[in-house]
């Protein structure tokens, strides 16, 4: 792991839960939602969500 700061690292801890509860939240829109393209949307947005938050988590490694 590089040399972050504990500012840095805190960040990284909000935007990392902010992502993973974007991704919760749109599955379960996604599960809910009946139009194909809403639904569509919303795995769309949840596939993001998880990638995002992937990406983050390889400045903690």
């Amino acid at each position: 792991m590089s040399n972050i700061s504990e500012l840095e690292l805190q960040n990284l801890r909000h935007l990392i839960g902010g992502y993973d509860t974007t991704h919760c939240k749109m599955q379960e829109y996604a599960q809910c939602a009946e139009d194909t393209k809403i639904k569509q949307f919303f795995e769309q947005g949840a596939k993001n969500a998880m990638q995002n938050k992937q990406e983050l988590m390889k400045f903690l490694q």
